[in-house]
């Protein structure tokens, strides 16, 4: 089934957030699943920002991608992006923790300690480069619906212990780093000692029971001495979390029990238990279990709580797509978008209902066609938004603009000889010299020269 024809049966393509589409290969190994959350990487951003000011580098900079998979693990990898995976968000008690870790990977990143691979994988889509890693299939999850499989390459889990163990004889030195850029940061480096004692013991495990942030990030005594020493020695290690922090990781952990172990929430938070958190997780669960008349009323009343939370908004969206009422879905995700207008993967998911919802009206395509076009400056690497803006021109007949989009999508997944086949087509219809020739031409040449 292709993806024009998915979209159009709002019952079999999955809209929601984080709702868990995997790619099947014939390895018999798992597949990798890319998460895509505004709010989740809104909260990271905000904890991480001041580290990466403290190293002189702009949040732009470094890209989290969250990938769904229950063990524990981050790593770097097709430049300066920081792969997270939410078993490690899972075992993380707050978010001092989580800064740690990412301050020890973004000490990977400053020092230098980077694999570099081919300039192909500098250019892919991030689940391109998960697949790659890994060397097993990866997929896409996200309120951009639809989620396709991308960039899988079957192979063995040798594939990621060639890549990541590169890194190992830098992770003392991406620990002092962490601690150093926590400390300028004014922030309490006790986290990443706390995170890193809670894996200690897996040390004295066989490797096959060691999570891979282990086996990739070997621990010694050594460096958990040397960690130990940092905090001590820092003025900052009295600090504690602001309670909006805590309260942020409370609502992320809750999300994310909500869509990956929906059937774990009822154990988790009591019935009694009328927090935000507890709220979201009921509501989520019961989304992803579609039960949908307690799914809407739970988001009601998280709006009705929070009237200015884009987040809500979005996922009431998302609920209405996934349950069919598509129309309904615009109001709640233009008020989304009317909160942060600048949100790639917001402006995307309302792109994708109006494109759904027009019946081929030109107005509302052009909106649609608009709304993705400033997604695309935020999100450079969404093979998604490319395929959306494929399927708007599609429906106007400007099939010179579409073919440029399929060959960018193509492009993000490492599917060079189709890219290549799309923007030679695409340019016989493109106006000469117009900034989507010039585009097609540097797909063009990109695509011969990486052979």
């Amino acid at each position: 089934m292709n993806d024009a024809s998915r979209m159009r049966k709002p019952h079999i393509f999955l809209f929601g957030i984080i709702f868990i589409v995997l790619f099947i290969v014939s390895s018999p190994l798992k597949a990798q699943t890319v998460i895509r959350d505004s709010e989740i990487e809104s909260y990271l951003s905000e904890w991480f920002s001041p580290i990466f000011q403290a190293n002189n580098m702009s949040p732009s900079q470094v890209k989290i991608i969250l990938v769904q998979e229950n063990d524990v693990n981050a790593f770097v990898a097709g430049g300066s992006n920081i792969f997270l995976y939410t078993g490690l968000i899972e075992k993380t008690e707050n978010p001092g923790e989580l800064i740690g870790v990412m301050a020890h990977e973004l000490g990977h990143i400053s020092g230098g300690h980077l694999v570099r691979g081919r300039e192909a994988l500098e250019q892919a889509s991030y689940e391109s480069i998960l697949g790659t890693i890994i060397g097993v299939g990866a997929a896409v999850a996200s309120g951009q619906a639809g989620a396709a499989g991308a960039g899988s390459i079957a192979g063995s889990s040798m594939a990621s212990r060639r890549f990541l163990s590169k890194t190992r004889t830098f992770e003392s030195s991406a620990d002092q780093a962490a601690i150093t850029s926590m400390n300028r940061a004014g922030m309490n480096p006790e986290g990443l000692l706390s995170f890193m004692r809670k894996l200690e013991g897996e040390e004295l495990r066989p490797t096959s029971q060691q999570s891979e942030y282990v086996r990739s990030h070997p621990l010694t005594q050594n460096r958990i001495s040397s960690i130990a020493a940092g905090v001590q020695k820092s003025n900052n290690r009295e600090k504690k979390t602001s309670q909006k922090w805590l309260e942020q990781h409370d609502r992320m952990r809750a999300k994310l029990m909500g869509y990956i172990h929906p059937e774990k929430v009822s154990w988790a938070y009591d019935d009694k238990d009328f927090s935000i958190p507890a709220i979201y997780a009921r509501t989520v669960a019961d989304y992803r279990k579609n039960n949908i008349e307690s799914a809407l009323s739970g988001i009601d009343n998280l709006i009705k709580q929070e009237p200015n939370n884009p987040y809500f908004y979005e996922l009431k969206g998302q609920m209405l797509v996934e349950f069919g009422r598509i129309k309904e879905s615009l109001k709640p995700f233009q008020k989304a978008v009317n909160i942060r207008p600048k949100d790639g993967l917001l402006l995307t998911a309302l792109a994708h209902a109006e494109i759904e919802s027009s019946q081929d009206s030109g107005d509302i395509l052009n909106k649609a066609i608009k709304n993705l076009k400033i997604a695309a400056q935020a999100e450079p690497r969404s093979t998604r938004v490319h395929r959306l803006l494929a399927t708007a021109y599609g429906r106007q007949g400007n099939d010179a603009y579409a073919r440029l989009h399929l060959a960018e999508e193509a492009l993000l997944q490492n599917k060079k000889p189709y890219a290549k086949q799309q923007a030679e087509i695409a340019l016989k219809s493109l106006p000469k010299n117009s900034s989507a020739a010039l585009r097609a031409n540097d797909i063009l040449l990109f695509t011969t020269k990486t052979k």
